[in-house]
């Protein structure tokens, strides 16, 4: 008889996954969070024409 060995690929985690902690899934959404506030951020100053802080009231 021959032997056959059983060949599986790797166990893969899902990158978009919604983890907490330091895991690299936790720091992708924190990346695009921080993307989507930036562009906020961008869009209110340029329909406002004042900072992010002053439309807030803070400066």
């Amino acid at each position: 008889m021959q032997d056959t060995q059983k060949i599986t690929a790797p166990a893969v985690e899902d990158r978009n996954a919604w983890k907490f902690g330091f895991t690299p899934q936790a720091e992708l959404w924190n990346g695009r969070l921080a993307m989507i506030g930036f562009v906020a951020a961008l869009i209110t100053e340029y329909l406002t024409g004042s900072g992010v802080l002053r439309f807030l009231g803070l400066m």
